[in-house]
């Protein structure tokens, strides 16, 4: 994802790279040279880089579990003035309110890269939303592979097609049975999630590889109609209003992810002094809807929001054993009562 970041950058004429931070000297080389960065200017030490350097900006592309203790490092460096940090956001819900917080005692825009929430299809999809094209919208329905990883992304679309109204609970049921850890962090294998926003609106989520709840990443549907972001088959978008007799297919010649767009925002948000579009208070109310699902599944019972837990309750269930997953790819015995 850094070199992704770089290339953004780069691309942006507003912006030059000036230097790269790596724990594996080899690894900043390459990426020095592949983004003709001054070696000079190549560090093994971010807080050294933040010192020497004094960037404007900087992107966090580390595992998952080290970005509050980085990003919270460079908030308080002398020059900058934000920091724009790969998702998830942080690894537990008090990691997540510290950054924030940190980051705004020190007024250092920060930004989660929800990439897919800048890019044209779903703007596109939201201004069909707000213009009214479906009615009055009663529900979003969402899939994709897992809840915490990937599932950050569609949560944080759901709540931008909706124009970031608050949630009021959320409730929730994860199989949990082989090891799915990525980026330094469980993902449960299958969940079912629902959760309301405060005006009634409803929204589901179903994750897990197999079998998908539905033909699409997102789908609105409202009293008048129903749009539908990258379903199966070519367009990126299609709408089907409630007197239409097919579909109207929408392609925007854009892509679904756009980190480019995502620069545009932090930039815009320097020279505006306006709050980004992937800003973190909306990557917090994201991450509080996915560990509300965790606790919703520890305790049992709905959540109502704001939640006040501070550790992530899927590793907390973890460590303690009540959810005990096997090694990922380990044989299964046969069953020989069956």
């Amino acid at each position: 994802m850094a070199y992704h970041h770089a290339s953004a950058y780069d691309g942006d004429e507003r912006c030059s790279l000036v230097a790269c931070a790596d724990i594996v000297e080899e690894n900043a080389l390459a990426f020095a040279e592949r983004n003709e960065i001054d070696p000079a200017n190549v560090y093994t030490d971010y807080e050294r880089m933040l010192r020497e350097v004094e960037p404007d900006i900087v992107s966090v592309c580390t595992p998952v579990p080290t970005h509050a203790d980085i990003v919270i490092d460079c908030a308080n460096a002398d020059g900058l003035r934000a920091i724009h940090c790969e998702k998830p956001m942080a690894d537990t819900m008090a990691d997540s309110r510290r950054m924030v917080a940190v980051c705004d005692e020190r007024d250092i825009q920060l930004t989660f890269n929800h990439q897919r929430r800048v890019a044209t299809p779903s703007r596109r999809a939201a201004e069909l939303v707000t213009a009214g094209d479906l009615g009055e919208v009663t529900r979003v329905e969402l899939a994709t592979k897992n809840l915490f990883d990937a599932g950050t992304h569609l949560v944080d679309l759901c709540n931008s097609i909706l124009d970031d109204r608050s949630a009021a609970w959320v409730m929730g049921q994860i199989d949990y049975r082989e090891e799915n850890v990525r980026y330094g962090v469980h993902n449960e294998n299958q969940a079912f999630v629902r959760w309301q926003y405060e005006d009634g609106t409803d929204a589901v989520i179903a994750t897990g590889d197999e079998n998908p709840f539905i033909d699409c990443d997102v789908r609105v549907v409202g009293t008048e109609g129903v749009l539908e972001l990258n379903p199966d088959g070519n367009a990126q978008i299609r709408v089907r209003t409630a007197d239409a007799a097919a579909w109207d297919e929408i392609d925007t010649g854009e892509p679904l992810a756009d980190i480019p767009a995502a620069v545009g925002d932090i930039i815009r948000g320097l020279e505006t002094d306006a709050e980004p579009q992937l800003g973190a208070q909306r990557a917090f109310a994201t991450m509080e809807i996915i560990f509300g699902c965790y606790e919703s599944v520890r305790r049992r019972e709905r959540m109502e929001f704001p939640l006040s837990i501070d550790d992530n309750p899927l590793v907390s269930m973890v460590e303690s054993g009540e959810l005990s997953p096997r090694p990922a790819h380990e044989e299964v015995a046969p069953d020989t009562d069956s």
